[in-house]
């Protein structure tokens, strides 16, 4: 049994590309998959408790306080760019709002195996989550609300998402792991594997509320595209320039941190708080170019040590 389950593991990690563009591909396809977005935050809610039962507080121990501040500046500028990509395509105050999510919330949580793969400071990487993921309750409703004009933002549901389906199961899964360490590592290996599934199963609900915008407007959806690849590029720049007189690992673990964007969380939050559900479709599309991108970025840093 163990050895199936170490392969049904590994054929979902290996593969999250695939499952995830099968998932767009379904969500299009069959739109009464959007009932899935009813339990967003419950899904949300397991996404970050699992991944978040990886981190350990030895991991924060040696990080360079330094170096985690230039992570943090890079991080607050990514909305602003956002914001200023969507308004030089042109793109509806919805659509803006979408692009300001995504570049506010905590880098995708699967950014410290990136980061381990490409042979970064995971240390980092990990801070850097979970320090973001305390602070985008006060973060994301300040500069969503502070940004986008045109429609009405429900900050008071934001944060209430944040704190309900991000910040209390990131406090409780590193608890649980302080308190009972060698319990909880005898599933390590499960946890990013299960994290990966809510994500493949979100991505799908929010494409299929979105599939009708989808199969009608195509220059909308190419558009969209132009601005996700930008906002992913323009992100692993601010990180390499965050980290730039820092060692290679630290500066690897600046880039992924900065660019990598959890579009998960974006689509989740965007539905669940009220905003138009057209405001998740750049997620969607980042989710497809980020995990293509960061997947050969911390292949070819793995091979240029």
């Amino acid at each position: 049994m163990p050895v199936l389950v170490t392969t049904l593991t590994d054929l979902v990690e290996d593969y999250l590309l695939l499952w995830i563009l099968l998932s767009v591909g379904l969500g299009i396809a069959l739109p009464r998959l959007a009932v899935v977005t009813r339990a967003s935050t419950l899904i949300l809610a397991v996404m970050i408790g699992s991944i978040s039962l990886t981190l350990s507080v030895e991991q924060f121990q040696t990080v360079d306080a330094r170096a985690l501040g230039l992570v943090l500046v890079g991080h607050a500028s990514m909305p602003f760019l956002a914001f200023g990509i969507a308004r030089s395509l042109g793109f509806s105050p919805a659509l803006t709002a979408g692009f300001v999510v995504l570049g506010a919330v905590t880098p995708e949580l699967v950014t410290p195996v990136m980061t381990e793969l490409a042979g970064g400071d995971t240390a980092l990487s990990s801070s850097s989550l979970v320090v973001i993921g305390v602070g985008s309750v006060v973060f994301i409703p300040a500069v969503v609300g502070l940004l986008v004009g045109g429609i009405n933002v429900p900050t008071g549901p934001i944060v209430e998402q944040l704190a309900v389906a991000v910040v209390a199961p990131m406090v409780v899964a590193v608890g649980a792991r302080v308190r009972y360490p060698e319990r909880v590592s005898q599933y390590d290996s499960y946890y990013s594997t299960i994290s990966a599934l809510m994500v493949v199963l979100i991505i799908g609900g929010v494409t299929a509320a979105n599939a009708s915008v989808v199969r009608s407007n195509t220059d909308l959806l190419a558009a969209v595209g132009v601005g996700v690849v930008a906002l992913n590029a323009v992100g692993y720049g601010v990180g390499f320039l965050a980290g730039s007189r820092s060692s290679r690992p630290t500066r690897i673990a600046s880039v992924l941190s900065v660019g990598m964007r959890d579009f998960a969380v974006a689509a989740a939050l965007v539905v669940a708080t009220g905003l138009p559900t057209i405001a998740s479709l750049p997620a969607v599309a980042f989710g497809v170019v980020e995990m293509g991108t960061s997947a050969g970025l911390a292949r070819w840093l793995s091979q240029s040590k």
